[in-house]
């Protein structure tokens, strides 16, 4: 079973710029598909972004299209979000996941602990 820690998450203030990691234990790391999620207080778990094993797929969602990048560096089992622009809205706890590239979390095998965002005003 892959473990996935996530870190790199910490307070910026509102247009700051944040990157995101998550570190994968097992060496078939290549093969599996990677999403992140972030869920705020009081909401539910919502979809991010996510790339395919090959890194060829990306997707996002409509809220961080063109702000948020995913990318992966598989020689390091690791997945990177890179986020610019941050907005207050965006203050929320980040989930690496595994095992797919779907905007739907049920699909992922795999989680984080996940890593706090905090966007100030």
């Amino acid at each position: 079973q892959v473990q996935l820690v996530e870190s790199g998450g910490g307070l910026v203030q509102a247009g700051g710029s944040l990157r995101l990691s998550c570190a994968a234990s097992a060496r078939s790391f290549s093969t599996y598909s990677m999403g992140w999620f972030r869920q705020a207080p009081g909401e539910e778990r919502e979809f991010v972004a996510a790339i395919s094993w090959s890194g060829q797929l990306r997707r996002y969602a409509d809220s961080v299209e063109g702000r948020f990048t995913i990318s992966r560096d598989n020689t390091k089992n690791t997945v990177y979000l890179q986020m610019n622009s941050l907005k207050p809205d965006a203050t929320a706890v980040y989930y690496c996941a595994g095992g797919s590239h779907s905007t739907a979390s049920a699909n992922y095998n795999t989680w984080g602990q996940g890593t706090q965002v905090t966007v100030s005003s």
